[in-house]
């Protein structure tokens, strides 16, 4: 998974989820008179707990950040993943506030104890706030424009070289290493059945081929939201997702759309370009 294709509120659902695994291993309850330093349950003790809030809480988050890092959400049995796993972080949170208010399944005589009943441990306390907060970062996040902003910026292309200066990359993706060596010929050397330069005389300036005038170049870019790459055949069904972070190279243009080429060698239509960053 690229993560520079995660949001913001991609990056909040997994602090939440690693706060309530760390909150699994604290007190599950506290008692008055007992001593801190007494061996209290943690989370894990308590089956309803580890099931309702715990491994719910952190299934729910992973279904959540896969899901939402491929181009097609996959489903099963006709039921979207990741709405599945919304709908789990919802469950357990709704689950750890109705245990903090009965942290130990209703007793209530603990041996040891001078007070009536158990409060909720710190443990228990790290779990209601971190479901809490992947709840709600799971549910805001498509609807909340501050949270769908990639979690990385996107890297800078490099600096332009002076004028006259030998570019250090060749063709392929920015800052790539033009392959050199035998058999590669540098600028302004004769190549292979070229005729070389005769004894004293002023080394000839090979002069490129000037394109036509509007004839399209290809070029690198970076997309700054996540947006869905289509066949050229004009399906309507993605066939890839380009992610901020990343270049893609521009190999033809149709209208207002572009033709683009993945890192792993797939080409497609991405039909939305606005706010592009070309390298």
């Amino acid at each position: 998974m690229n993560i520079r294709s995660l949001t913001r509120g991609d990056g909040v659902v997994i602090g939440a989820a690693v706060l309530l695994f760390i909150a699994s291993f604290l007190d599950l309850y506290s008692l008055d008179g007992v001593p801190d330093s007494a061996d209290l349950p943690s989370l894990w003790t308590s089956g309803p707990v580890v099931l309702s809030v715990v491994l719910a809480g952190i299934i729910g988050a992973a279904l959540v950040i896969v899901t939402r890092s491929l181009p097609q959400v996959p489903k099963v049995a006709g039921l979207d993943l990741g709405q599945f796993g919304v709908a789990l972080t919802v469950f357990a949170a709704w689950s750890a506030l109705g245990n903090v208010f009965d942290p130990a399944g209703g007793g209530d005589n603990f041996e040891g104890s001078t007070s009536d009943g158990p409060s909720p441990g710190i443990g228990l306390i790290l779990a209601l706030v971190a479901t809490l907060l992947l709840a709600a970062a799971a549910l805001a996040t498509p609807l909340v424009p501050a949270l769908k902003g990639a979690l990385l910026p996107a890297p800078r292309p490099a600096a332009a070289q002076p004028y006259g200066a030998q570019p250090p990359g060749g063709y392929g993706y920015p800052g790539a290493q033009q392959p050199g060596g035998y058999g590669h010929p540098q600028p302004g050397q004769p190549g292979p059945g070229q005729p070389g330069q005769p004894y004293g005389g002023q080394p000839q300036q090979a002069q490129a081929p000037q394109p036509p005038a509007g004839d399209f170049s290809p070029f690198w870019f970076a997309v700054p939201v996540p947006r869905p790459l289509f066949a050229e055949d004009g399906s309507p069904t993605p066939i890839a997702e380009l992610a901020p972070g990343t270049w893609y190279l521009a190999v033809e243009q149709r209208g207002a759309a572009l033709v683009a080429q993945t890192q792993d060698g797939r080409r497609g239509v991405l039909q939305d370009t606005s706010g592009i960053q070309r390298g």
